[in-house]
Protein backbone atom coordinates (compact mmCIF):
# COMPACT_ATOMS: atom_id res chain seq x y z
CA UNK A 1 0.00 0.00 0.00
CA UNK A 2 1.52 3.36 -1.16
CA UNK A 3 1.95 5.74 2.03
CA UNK A 4 -0.01 8.31 0.28
CA UNK A 5 -3.26 6.00 0.80
CA UNK A 6 -2.57 4.51 3.54
CA UNK A 7 -1.88 7.03 6.01
CA UNK A 8 -5.18 8.95 5.45
CA UNK A 9 -6.43 5.06 6.65
CA UNK A 10 -4.91 4.83 9.64
CA UNK A 11 -5.73 8.35 9.91
CA UNK A 12 -9.40 7.68 9.88
CA UNK A 13 -8.73 4.57 12.07
CA UNK A 14 -7.11 5.84 14.91
CA UNK A 15 -10.03 9.22 14.83
CA UNK A 16 -12.89 6.63 15.21
CA UNK A 17 -11.12 4.57 17.59
CA UNK A 18 -9.96 7.63 19.79
CA UNK A 19 -13.85 9.00 19.61
CA UNK A 20 -15.40 5.66 20.34
CA UNK A 21 -12.91 6.00 23.65
CA UNK A 22 -13.40 9.67 24.13
CA UNK A 23 -17.52 9.36 24.40
CA UNK A 24 -17.40 7.23 27.47
CA UNK A 25 -14.96 9.60 29.49
CA UNK A 26 -17.89 11.74 30.45
CA UNK A 27 -20.09 9.09 31.47
CA UNK A 28 -18.08 6.58 32.94
CA UNK A 29 -17.70 8.26 36.47
CA UNK A 30 -21.29 8.72 37.18
CA UNK A 31 -22.16 5.36 35.40
CA UNK A 32 -19.95 3.77 38.24
CA UNK A 33 -21.40 5.73 41.06
CA UNK A 34 -24.80 4.19 39.43
CA UNK A 35 -23.71 0.88 39.99
CA UNK A 36 -22.05 1.73 43.78
CA UNK A 37 -18.51 2.96 43.38
CA UNK A 38 -16.79 4.82 45.94
CA UNK A 39 -14.20 7.61 44.61
CA UNK A 40 -11.50 5.13 45.64
CA UNK A 41 -13.25 2.43 43.23
CA UNK A 42 -13.70 5.23 40.56
CA UNK A 43 -10.31 6.07 40.87
CA UNK A 44 -9.59 2.19 40.77
CA UNK A 45 -11.48 1.59 37.44
CA UNK A 46 -9.59 4.50 35.43
CA UNK A 47 -6.36 3.10 36.45
CA UNK A 48 -6.91 -0.74 35.76
CA UNK A 49 -7.26 0.10 31.96
CA UNK A 50 -3.74 1.99 31.93
CA UNK A 51 -2.19 -0.62 34.14
CA UNK A 52 -3.30 -3.26 31.25
CA UNK A 53 -2.27 -0.68 28.69
CA UNK A 54 0.97 -0.47 30.43
CA UNK A 55 1.92 -4.23 30.87
CA UNK A 56 0.75 -5.63 27.82
CA UNK A 57 1.09 -2.82 25.07
CA UNK A 58 5.11 -4.26 23.96
CA UNK A 59 3.41 -7.75 23.79
CA UNK A 60 1.17 -6.47 21.33
CA UNK A 61 4.17 -4.65 19.82
CA UNK A 62 6.47 -7.92 19.33
CA UNK A 63 3.49 -10.12 17.66
CA UNK A 64 2.95 -7.30 15.19
CA UNK A 65 6.26 -7.43 14.11
CA UNK A 66 6.27 -11.64 13.90
CA UNK A 67 2.94 -11.60 12.18
CA UNK A 68 1.65 -8.25 11.27
CA UNK A 69 0.42 -5.04 11.99
CA UNK A 70 -3.21 -5.49 9.99
CA UNK A 71 -4.36 -8.61 12.16
CA UNK A 72 -3.24 -7.24 15.61
CA UNK A 73 -5.26 -3.85 15.02
CA UNK A 74 -7.93 -5.99 14.17
CA UNK A 75 -7.59 -7.64 17.61
CA UNK A 76 -7.42 -4.45 19.29
CA UNK A 77 -10.50 -2.43 17.68
CA UNK A 78 -12.43 -5.72 18.06
CA UNK A 79 -11.30 -5.93 21.65
CA UNK A 80 -12.37 -2.29 22.60
CA UNK A 81 -15.89 -2.63 20.78
CA UNK A 82 -16.58 -5.80 23.03
CA UNK A 83 -15.46 -3.86 26.04
CA UNK A 84 -17.66 -0.97 25.45
CA UNK A 85 -20.64 -3.16 25.12
CA UNK A 86 -20.12 -5.20 28.00
CA UNK A 87 -19.63 -2.17 29.78
CA UNK A 88 -23.20 -1.49 28.93
CA UNK A 89 -24.52 -4.69 29.83
CA UNK A 90 -23.09 -4.28 32.80
CA UNK A 91 -25.59 -4.76 36.59
CA UNK A 92 -23.08 -4.91 38.73
CA UNK A 93 -19.52 -2.66 39.72
CA UNK A 94 -17.60 -6.20 38.77
CA UNK A 95 -18.46 -6.43 35.25
CA UNK A 96 -17.56 -2.55 34.65
CA UNK A 97 -14.17 -3.49 36.06
CA UNK A 98 -14.21 -6.99 33.49
CA UNK A 99 -15.08 -4.80 30.95
CA UNK A 100 -11.84 -2.35 31.77
CA UNK A 101 -9.47 -5.08 32.13
CA UNK A 102 -10.29 -6.87 29.14
CA UNK A 103 -10.49 -3.65 26.93
CA UNK A 104 -7.20 -2.39 28.12
CA UNK A 105 -5.69 -5.51 27.66
CA UNK A 106 -6.41 -5.57 23.89
CA UNK A 107 -6.94 -2.41 23.19
CA UNK A 108 -3.12 -2.01 23.76
CA UNK A 109 -2.63 -3.27 20.79
CA UNK A 110 -3.79 -0.62 18.81
CA UNK A 111 -1.50 2.89 19.55
CA UNK A 112 1.79 0.77 19.32
CA UNK A 113 1.13 -1.21 15.76
CA UNK A 114 -0.53 1.64 14.25
CA UNK A 115 2.54 3.42 14.85
CA UNK A 116 4.51 0.87 13.77
CA UNK A 117 2.83 0.60 10.46
CA UNK A 118 3.54 4.02 10.20
CA UNK A 119 7.35 3.36 10.36
CA UNK A 120 7.39 0.64 8.05
CA UNK A 121 5.74 2.65 5.54
CA UNK A 122 7.34 5.54 5.43
CA UNK A 123 10.49 6.77 4.63
CA UNK A 124 13.29 8.27 7.33
CA UNK A 125 12.58 11.81 5.96
CA UNK A 126 8.72 11.67 6.05
CA UNK A 127 8.73 9.69 9.71
CA UNK A 128 8.10 12.34 11.67
CA UNK A 129 5.43 13.75 9.41
CA UNK A 130 3.84 10.01 9.45
CA UNK A 131 3.96 10.12 13.34
CA UNK A 132 2.65 13.71 13.40
CA UNK A 133 -0.69 12.80 11.50
CA UNK A 134 -1.70 10.00 14.25
CA UNK A 135 -0.65 12.03 16.67
CA UNK A 136 -3.55 14.56 15.45
CA UNK A 137 -5.49 11.84 14.73
CA UNK A 138 -5.68 10.83 18.48
CA UNK A 139 -6.14 14.41 19.65
CA UNK A 140 -8.95 15.24 17.32
CA UNK A 141 -10.77 12.02 18.41
CA UNK A 142 -10.27 12.85 21.95
CA UNK A 143 -12.27 16.32 21.25
CA UNK A 144 -15.49 15.23 19.51
CA UNK A 145 -15.25 11.66 21.41
CA UNK A 146 -16.14 13.67 24.94
CA UNK A 147 -18.51 15.97 23.23
CA UNK A 148 -20.98 13.37 21.56
CA UNK A 149 -20.66 11.72 24.93
CA UNK A 150 -22.32 14.53 26.98
CA UNK A 151 -24.58 14.81 24.16
CA UNK A 152 -26.25 11.78 24.16
CA UNK A 153 -26.20 10.90 27.98
CA UNK A 154 -28.42 13.60 28.89
CA UNK A 155 -31.46 10.75 27.55
CA UNK A 156 -29.09 7.36 29.08
CA UNK A 157 -26.02 6.88 30.67
CA UNK A 158 -25.65 3.49 28.84
CA UNK A 159 -26.52 5.28 24.99
CA UNK A 160 -22.60 6.59 24.83
CA UNK A 161 -21.48 2.80 25.33
CA UNK A 162 -23.26 1.45 22.91
CA UNK A 163 -22.36 4.31 20.36
CA UNK A 164 -18.68 3.70 20.96
CA UNK A 165 -19.34 -0.01 20.63
CA UNK A 166 -20.60 0.50 17.12
CA UNK A 167 -18.03 3.17 16.52
CA UNK A 168 -15.15 0.63 17.22
CA UNK A 169 -16.99 -2.38 15.11
CA UNK A 170 -17.46 0.03 12.25
CA UNK A 171 -13.43 0.79 12.49
CA UNK A 172 -13.07 -2.84 12.60
CA UNK A 173 -14.80 -3.64 9.57
CA UNK A 174 -13.26 -0.69 8.12
CA UNK A 175 -9.50 -2.24 8.90
CA UNK A 176 -10.75 -5.35 7.81
CA UNK A 177 -11.80 -4.83 3.86
CA UNK A 178 -9.65 -1.30 3.09
CA UNK A 179 -6.47 -1.42 5.15
CA UNK A 180 -3.91 -3.93 3.60
CA UNK A 181 -0.58 -5.35 5.17
CA UNK A 182 2.46 -3.50 5.61
CA UNK A 183 4.98 -6.04 7.04
CA UNK A 184 6.35 -6.70 3.90
CA UNK A 185 7.32 -2.58 3.52
CA UNK A 186 9.73 -2.97 6.23
CA UNK A 187 13.21 -4.92 5.74
CA UNK A 188 13.60 -5.12 9.24
CA UNK A 189 10.11 -6.18 10.12
CA UNK A 190 10.44 -9.07 7.41
CA UNK A 191 14.61 -9.60 8.29
CA UNK A 192 16.52 -10.45 11.24
CA UNK A 193 15.86 -8.45 14.49
CA UNK A 194 17.20 -8.30 17.74
CA UNK A 195 15.01 -9.74 20.46
CA UNK A 196 15.87 -7.47 23.95
CA UNK A 197 14.21 -7.89 27.05
CA UNK A 198 12.06 -4.81 28.80
CA UNK A 199 15.31 -4.48 30.83
CA UNK A 200 17.57 -4.28 28.48
CA UNK A 201 15.72 -1.75 26.64
CA UNK A 202 15.37 0.77 29.08
CA UNK A 203 18.92 0.60 29.91
CA UNK A 204 20.37 0.04 26.56
CA UNK A 205 21.39 3.21 24.70
CA UNK A 206 17.98 4.40 23.84
CA UNK A 207 16.53 3.95 26.98
CA UNK A 208 17.21 8.62 27.78
CA UNK A 209 14.64 8.96 24.94
CA UNK A 210 11.80 6.11 26.97
CA UNK A 211 12.30 8.28 29.94
CA UNK A 212 11.79 11.48 27.98
CA UNK A 213 8.52 10.34 26.91
CA UNK A 214 7.93 9.19 29.85
CA UNK A 215 8.30 12.87 31.93
CA UNK A 216 6.41 14.34 29.07
CA UNK A 217 3.18 12.53 29.49
CA UNK A 218 3.76 12.47 33.45
CA UNK A 219 3.83 16.25 33.35
CA UNK A 220 1.03 16.86 30.98
CA UNK A 221 -1.12 13.68 33.58
CA UNK A 222 -0.72 16.04 35.88
CA UNK A 223 -1.74 19.35 34.46
CA UNK A 224 -4.95 17.55 32.63
CA UNK A 225 -5.86 15.91 36.98
CA UNK A 226 -5.80 19.62 38.53
CA UNK A 227 -5.86 22.41 35.96
CA UNK A 228 -9.89 22.54 36.82
CA UNK A 229 -9.70 23.15 39.98
CA UNK A 230 -6.89 25.60 39.41
CA UNK A 231 -8.92 27.79 36.97
CA UNK A 232 -11.71 27.57 39.37
CA UNK A 233 -9.20 28.86 41.86
CA UNK A 234 -7.44 31.75 40.15
CA UNK A 235 -10.08 32.72 37.63
CA UNK A 236 -13.71 31.50 38.23
CA UNK A 237 -13.80 29.05 35.11
CA UNK A 238 -16.81 26.59 35.22
CA UNK A 239 -16.93 23.09 33.27
CA UNK A 240 -18.52 24.76 30.13
CA UNK A 241 -15.23 27.27 29.98
CA UNK A 242 -13.14 24.47 30.66
CA UNK A 243 -14.38 22.60 27.85
CA UNK A 244 -14.07 24.78 25.65
CA UNK A 245 -10.46 25.81 26.52
CA UNK A 246 -9.43 22.07 26.21
CA UNK A 247 -11.03 21.82 23.29
CA UNK A 248 -9.21 24.51 21.34
CA UNK A 249 -6.20 23.55 23.28
CA UNK A 250 -6.73 19.78 21.31
CA UNK A 251 -7.22 21.33 18.24
CA UNK A 252 -3.72 23.95 18.12
CA UNK A 253 -2.15 20.56 19.55
CA UNK A 254 -3.90 18.81 16.01
CA UNK A 255 -2.62 21.22 13.81
CA UNK A 256 0.57 21.37 14.70
CA UNK A 257 0.81 17.63 14.78
CA UNK A 258 -0.78 17.17 11.65
CA UNK A 259 1.01 19.72 9.51
CA UNK A 260 3.69 21.41 11.44
CA UNK A 261 5.61 18.41 13.09
CA UNK A 262 6.51 16.99 9.61
CA UNK A 263 7.71 20.10 8.15
CA UNK A 264 10.13 20.62 11.08
CA UNK A 265 11.64 17.22 11.41
CA UNK A 266 12.67 17.04 7.84
CA UNK A 267 14.01 20.78 7.71
CA UNK A 268 15.39 20.76 11.65
CA UNK A 269 15.67 17.17 12.59
CA UNK A 270 13.82 15.22 15.47
CA UNK A 271 16.73 15.94 18.11
CA UNK A 272 16.29 20.03 17.54
CA UNK A 273 12.29 19.72 17.46
CA UNK A 274 12.15 17.93 20.36
CA UNK A 275 14.53 20.44 22.33
CA UNK A 276 12.28 23.02 21.05
CA UNK A 277 8.73 21.07 22.36
CA UNK A 278 10.33 20.82 26.17
CA UNK A 279 11.44 24.87 25.92
CA UNK A 280 7.93 25.89 24.50
CA UNK A 281 6.49 23.29 27.40
CA UNK A 282 8.24 25.18 30.24
CA UNK A 283 7.43 28.51 29.16
CA UNK A 284 3.82 27.03 29.00
CA UNK A 285 4.05 26.24 32.62
CA UNK A 286 5.27 28.81 33.76
CA UNK A 287 2.77 31.32 32.01
CA UNK A 288 0.03 29.30 33.65
CA UNK A 289 0.76 30.18 36.76
CA UNK A 290 -0.29 33.28 35.82
CA UNK A 291 -3.90 32.47 34.63
CA UNK A 292 -6.18 35.32 35.71
CA UNK A 293 -9.41 34.83 33.04
CA UNK A 294 -10.55 32.81 30.03
CA UNK A 295 -8.75 34.50 27.11
CA UNK A 296 -5.28 34.02 29.59
CA UNK A 297 -6.16 30.28 30.53
CA UNK A 298 -6.59 29.59 26.40
CA UNK A 299 -3.72 30.84 25.41
CA UNK A 300 -0.86 29.40 28.15
CA UNK A 301 -2.54 25.98 27.96
CA UNK A 302 -2.51 26.80 23.81
CA UNK A 303 1.10 27.51 24.26
CA UNK A 304 2.10 24.56 26.37
CA UNK A 305 -0.12 22.08 24.58
CA UNK A 306 1.77 23.48 21.12
CA UNK A 307 5.38 22.40 22.53
CA UNK A 308 3.78 19.24 24.31
CA UNK A 309 2.24 18.40 21.06
CA UNK A 310 5.63 18.01 19.04
CA UNK A 311 7.13 15.69 21.35
CA UNK A 312 5.51 12.43 21.17
CA UNK A 313 5.60 12.12 17.26
CA UNK A 314 9.44 13.09 17.09
CA UNK A 315 10.28 10.42 19.59
CA UNK A 316 8.51 7.67 17.71
CA UNK A 317 10.41 8.99 14.72
CA UNK A 318 13.79 8.75 16.35
CA UNK A 319 13.06 5.25 18.13
CA UNK A 320 12.09 4.03 14.82
CA UNK A 321 14.93 5.05 12.77
CA UNK A 322 17.47 4.00 15.50
CA UNK A 323 16.11 0.85 17.10
CA UNK A 324 17.39 -2.53 16.37
CA UNK A 325 14.51 -4.55 17.64
CA UNK A 326 11.62 -4.25 15.30
CA UNK A 327 9.30 -1.13 14.64
CA UNK A 328 6.07 -2.90 16.71
CA UNK A 329 8.49 -3.52 19.52
CA UNK A 330 9.50 -0.36 19.84
CA UNK A 331 6.49 1.83 19.92
CA UNK A 332 5.18 -1.09 22.48
CA UNK A 333 7.40 0.04 25.16
CA UNK A 334 7.24 3.46 24.03
CA UNK A 335 3.18 2.79 24.75
CA UNK A 336 4.18 1.29 27.92
CA UNK A 337 5.82 4.59 29.05
CA UNK A 338 2.73 6.97 28.47
CA UNK A 339 0.58 4.39 30.11
CA UNK A 340 2.98 4.30 33.12
CA UNK A 341 3.03 8.41 32.60
CA UNK A 342 -1.20 8.45 33.02
CA UNK A 343 -1.23 6.36 35.54
CA UNK A 344 1.45 8.07 38.35
CA UNK A 345 0.84 11.76 36.60
CA UNK A 346 -2.90 12.61 38.00
CA UNK A 347 -2.51 10.88 41.71
CA UNK A 348 0.80 12.91 41.81
CA UNK A 349 -0.73 16.07 40.39
CA UNK A 350 -3.20 15.87 42.72
CA UNK A 351 -0.66 15.50 46.05
CA UNK A 352 1.37 18.41 44.44
CA UNK A 353 -1.58 20.40 44.39
CA UNK A 354 -2.94 19.31 47.70
CA UNK A 355 0.30 21.16 49.17
CA UNK A 356 0.24 24.36 47.02
CA UNK A 357 -1.89 25.15 44.27
CA UNK A 358 0.74 25.96 41.83
CA UNK A 359 3.31 23.07 42.55
CA UNK A 360 1.91 21.04 39.96
CA UNK A 361 2.89 23.43 37.23
CA UNK A 362 6.20 24.59 38.57
CA UNK A 363 7.26 20.88 38.69
CA UNK A 364 6.11 20.39 34.87
CA UNK A 365 8.84 23.94 34.21
CA UNK A 366 11.23 21.33 35.96
CA UNK A 367 10.15 17.98 34.28
CA UNK A 368 10.50 19.32 30.72
CA UNK A 369 13.90 21.22 31.82
CA UNK A 370 15.05 17.72 32.60
CA UNK A 371 13.69 16.16 29.35
CA UNK A 372 15.03 19.31 27.59
CA UNK A 373 18.97 18.32 29.66
CA UNK A 374 17.94 14.39 28.67
CA UNK A 375 17.82 14.90 25.12
CA UNK A 376 21.47 17.00 25.25
CA UNK A 377 22.69 13.80 27.06
CA UNK A 378 21.19 11.61 24.54
CA UNK A 379 22.69 13.39 21.45
CA UNK A 380 26.22 13.33 23.39
CA UNK A 381 26.08 10.14 24.13
CA UNK A 382 24.93 9.13 20.06
CA UNK A 383 27.87 11.98 19.20
CA UNK A 384 30.56 9.86 21.42
CA UNK A 385 29.42 6.51 19.87
CA UNK A 386 29.62 8.03 16.25
CA UNK A 387 33.14 8.75 16.71
CA UNK A 388 34.73 5.39 18.37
Amino acid sequence: METKKALPILFAVMFFVMVGFGIIIPVLPFYAEELGASPTELGLLMAVYSLMQLLFAPMWGRISDRIGRKPVIMVGILGLSLSFFFMALSSQLWMLFAARIIGGFLSSANMPTVMAYVADITSEDDRGKGMGIIGASVGLGFIFGPAIGGIFSESSLTIPFYLAGASSLLTFFFVLFVLKESIHHSEESAGARKRLSLLKVLTGPLSILFILQLIMTLSLAGLEATFAYFAAETAGLGTVDLGYIFMIMGLAGAIVQGGLVGKMTKRFGEGVVIQIGAAVSAIGFFLILFVKDFFTATLFLTIFALGNGVIRPSVSSLLTKQSEMGHGNTTGVLSSMDSLGRMIGPPLGGLLYSVSIGLPYISGILLSIIAFVLYRRYSHVQANTARV
